[in-house]
Formats: C-alpha cells, structure tokens, sequence
C-alpha cells in the first residue's frame, strides 16, 4: 500500500536569524493572477492623480537686493551656501538652510556680469562692468576688518563672463576675447579670437577639464582647448546663443540657450547638426544648468517661466511660473539634485523642488517603498492614453497658453506652405530639410 506524505524543507521557510527577510512562496503564472494588470492599472492612475495633487514645487524666495539678480555662483562643497550678484554691483552670500543673507558686499560698479567660487571653496571671483576682475574670500571678515578683496585685475574691456578651472588655479573670461587666466599673474596666460567683436558666456568642461565653449554675437558658438594656440571649431546657427553649458557626465555634450525660444544639445564631434531641438519656452531662453546626474536640464526663459527638460527630450517635463515672477535671468540647479534656484529682474532669488511632488524630510522605510512602487507604477503604464494625459497637464498663465498656441499655428502654415511649394516645384528642386537641420548654417574648423 502507497502513503503519500507531504514533505517541506525548512530551508525554504525557516530563517536563519529573526533579523532576515520572511521567504514568502509567490507563483508568477499569469493564469493565477487573471486580475494583475487591471489592479496595477488603477494604482497607477491613483499615483499619477496624486502626483498632480501634491505638486507643490515652490519653496522660499530669497528677498534682500534693490535691483535685479543677475547672477548665481554654487559653492563647490557646502550645499547650503549661494552666492548672488545683482545689476547694482552687490554680492550677496545665503544661508539656504535659514534662507537668510549672511553676507553683502559692494563688489563693482555697475552690474555684476559673473560669478564663480574656486574649485577648493576658501574663494570666488566676480566681473562686472567695471573692467575689474575680484577674488574674494567666502569668510566674512573678523570683526574690525574691512571688506577688501583678496585680489584685484584690471583689465582693458568689459567682462561679460566668467568660469573656472574644475581642478586647477586657472579661471576663464569673456568680453571682446576668451582670455585664460593664472590665479597667480595679472595678464592672460593665452587669448582666443576668431572674428568676433564680443562673448556673451564661457564655460569649462567639467569633464575634459582642458575644453571650454563660449557664445558670440556672430550667432556662433566656438569651442577650445587651452593646450592649443587656436579655437578648435565653431558652430554658426541663424539666430544668437545666450548660454551654453555642458553635460557634467557626457564629456562631448553640451546645450545652448538660443534667441529662438529653443535649446540645442550638440555633439561637439558633430556639430552639423544638433542631437536635440528642445522646444516649448514662447520667448528668449537666458540661462540653462545640468542636473549633477547629467540626465535633465533646467532652463530659465524671458517668458517668465522655468521649465525641465530631458537631456533627450524634446519637450518639458515641467514648467514653474508664480504672478510675481517677472523675466527669469538665470538659473542653478543644486549638487544634491533636489533643488532649483532662480534669480530674476524683479530682485528675487526663488527656491524650487527638482520633482514638483516629492516628500521632503525624512522618510520612514515604508513610505520610500510606497513611494518606489508608485514610480515603478507610474513608468510602466505612463504610454496608456489617460495616464499620459493626467501626466503631461499643466496650467499655465493665460499669456503663455495663448502664444504658445499661435505658435503652434504658424509652424503648422509654415509647414503646410513648404509641402505646397514642394508638390507644385519640379522633383528634388525644394529638399526636405529636417528641423534640427534648419537652424544650422555652417560649421567653421
């Protein structure tokens, strides 16, 4: 006679100890579970819904200049410090996590045009219209000592830009020429022009620490390498660049802020064409900074408007505007990857949230697992027709809704003209152009 038993392995459900994880049997077969994907359908619609209810991404404003702010610096290792310069010639040092002004100093006369604190901390450089270059320290000083800079230069123009050197003494201007300075000397070690009468930015690499960009008024953005007598190339669109910044993990990317309402993300080993046109800003763009994860960028635009974009994206994932806010001059993005700060003609500096609906503080282990499982959610059915809808929903202020709109309409006639023109005209006379070809004119080596 048989006798069936049942027979377990404590292995399979003992724990070795009371702190390990409980060993829950689960089978995957989808027939076990006709119901799954409706289930997990309706969370991720009650996530996405509830990621628009708490989208609460603004956090404090940061008032204290009498005119407007015109630059932002990050420190490079103290997350709560932030430097600020406005059209009057003051520096203004912030505690973030007080949201208060620890410092004021007079630096130039007249605007301040850039900022940049050195790569160890102890120091900054600021440029203004004064055609002085400042080093001074971040300590305020002791009591009884006057407000000096450590360092003063000279020099012949106005400095409309200002960077520096990610690892070693040596900062980049701008003006009427790209100059590279040595901390230590008051002359240019080298100076690069290229037909150009003036630059409106310059930016180091922050990986390959030996390149720098820079935007002129010809419409071109020119790229170097310090070791080198001579510009490498540039790039010379049909309308002028603003900004441009690169990638901080993609040593070869970088985008720029252009006159047209758009932004560009280049290769710079192929700068016939941009790899991405990000379009949604209704004005000028005037700013724009990478996340430190090198995946988004913010901009800031003359609309008044701050939106996020995908480093691939060709359109936002969010927009910031308040009623206060006028014409947004420039922008960071902090090295935590949590927080955006703007500066604006209106004398105030803005501090966002990156994601508009995250939970600050600390969170307890099951609500970071919540909060994972609805991400995961929420990525997984983010193609299905309402969930995108939902998603993708922002109000905006009557004026931006409208233009935007009209754009929309005259890039559609403009479109359906050169399809007319096209069918009337004798075969290949009027070639496709694709719309990152369009705003390229020439590459210059």
């Amino acid at each position: 006679m048989k006798v069936k038993l049942l027979s377990r392995n404590p292995d399979d459900y003992v724990r070795e100890t009371k702190l390990d994880i409980q060993r829950v049997p689960r089978n995957y077969d989808p027939s076990l579970h006709p119901f799954e994907v409706s289930r997990e359908y309706t969370r991720a619609l009650n996530a996405t819904k509830l990621e628009r209810v708490f989208a609460k991404p603004f956090l404090a404003s940061l008032d204290g200049h009498r005119d407007g702010v015109n630059c932002l610096a990050k420190h490079t290792t103290n997350l709560s410090t932030l430097l600020s310069g406005s059209c009057d010639g003051e520096v203004k040092v912030w505690n973030l996590t007080k949201r208060e002004c620890v410092r004021t100093l007079q630096a130039h006369e007249g605007f301040v045009r850039g900022m940049v604190v050195r790569h160890c901390g102890t120091s900054f450089f600021t440029v203004g219209d004064d055609k002085t270059i400042k080093q001074w320290k971040i300590e305020a000083p002791a009591y009884g000592e006057e407000e000096e800079p450590l360092n003063t230069i000279l020099g012949k123009t106005v400095f409309t830009g200002l960077d520096h050197h990610r690892k070693e003494g040596v900062f980049a201007t701008c003006g009427q020429q790209v100059d590279v300075w040595d901390e230590q000397r008051s002359s240019p070690i080298r100076s690069f022009t290229w037909g150009v009468d003036s630059f409106s930015a310059v930016r180091f690499n922050p990986v390959e620490t030996e390149l720098l960009a820079s935007c002129a008024s010809d419409r071109s953005i020119v790229l170097y390498d310090m070791r080198e007598p001579a510009p490498l190339k540039k790039v010379i669109m049909t309308m002028r660049s603003n900004t441009v910044c690169w990638n901080p993990m993609e040593a070869y990317y970088f985008t720029c802020s252009n006159e047209d309402y758009n932004l560009y993300t280049y290769d710079m080993r192929h700068l016939e064409k941009p790899i991405t046109v990000h379009m949604d800003h209704v004005s000028a763009v005037l700013d724009l900074d990478y996340s430190p994860t090198g995946k988004e960028f913010v901009s800031a635009s003359f609309d008044k408007t701050i939106r996020i974009f995908p480093k691939d994206g060709g359109h936002s994932r969010e927009v910031y505007h308040t009623k206060r806010m006028q014409h947004v001059i420039c922008i960071k993005w902090s090295a935590d990857n949590k927080y955006i700060l703007s500066g604006s003609d209106e004398m105030n500096i803005r501090l966002w949230k990156a994601n508009a609906a995250e939970k600050l503080g600390v969170l307890a282990p099951r609500e970071r697992q919540a909060a994972n499982y609805s991400q995961k959610l929420k990525e997984k059915y983010q193609h299905h027709p309402q969930i995108k809808r939902i998603a993708n929903h922002r109000h905006l202020p009557k004026i931006i809704y409208h233009q935007t709109r009209e754009q929309r309409v005259m890039k559609e006639a403009r479109r359906k003209k050169e399809r007319n023109v096209r069918k009337h005209s004798r075969p290949g006379t009027v070639p496709v152009v694709s719309e990152k070809e369009k705003h390229v004119v020439t590459v210059v080596k």
